[in-house]
């Protein structure tokens, strides 16, 4: 049998007013839908667990967010849900018990979601993200660069990630004559090879 959490009990009574009959009715609805259900505090927010995370709520001040660990793997037919950016996660912002959808409906998504971690289910792998390309060198950067070819080689020899850094440092000035000392100062240090943060680098 699962159990409830005594720092979920706290969190709840913590809550603004508003946010409370909201936490209470979604997790008595999880303990009928899965009477095995347990209950954790993660990052600081109740969520509930079987065979991994199913889900969770999370009280602010004006509203309280509640959704599942998988959910864009569950169906919605009622389109209750939002995914959460680029992770697998859904929510739903409720600033009232009766924003909640019908009990057996809600105990459908429930089971749903508790059946996934049952059958292993996992999310689909992310995707990662490409090497950063350098974004284009300013004109004035150029120029000083084919005036001095020992650091115009000097730059094309650094890794893209070091470029960036040279023209991230040289665009972010905010006066025309810090610029052009920095300009100055990236030509001294191409001319001998060296990247701009060298000093972190190890040898």
């Amino acid at each position: 049998m699962g159990h409830r959490s005594t720092e979920v009990d706290a969190y709840i009574a913590a809550s603004a007013p508003f946010a409370r009959p909201i936490l209470r009715k979604i997790r008595g609805l999880f303990h009928r839908a899965c009477p095995r259900i347990e209950e954790t505090i993660k990052w600081g927010f109740p969520h509930f667990e079987y065979m991994g995370v199913v889900a969770g709520m999370a009280a602010f001040k004006r509203h309280v967010s509640f959704g599942f660990w998988k959910g864009r793997l569950l169906n919605d037919p009622h389109g209750l849900f939002k995914g959460v950016g680029q992770t697998g996660m859904n929510a739903r912002k409720l600033t009232d018990v009766s924003e909640l959808p019908a009990d057996d409906v809600l105990i459908d998504y429930i089971r749903e979601a508790v059946a996934l971690n049952e059958n292993n289910v996992k999310l689909p792998a992310r995707k990662k993200a490409g090497p950063r390309k350098s974004p284009p060198v300013p004109d004035d950067l150029q120029a000083a660069l084919h005036k001095n070819p020992k650091a115009l080689a000097g730059f094309e020899a650094l890794p893209p990630s070091h470029q960036r850094e040279y023209i991230e440092w040289i665009t972010e000035a905010r006066k025309e004559e810090t610029r052009q000392r920095r300009i100055q100062t990236a030509i001294e240090w191409l001319t001998k090879g060296q990247s701009r943060n060298r000093k972190y680098e190890r040898c």
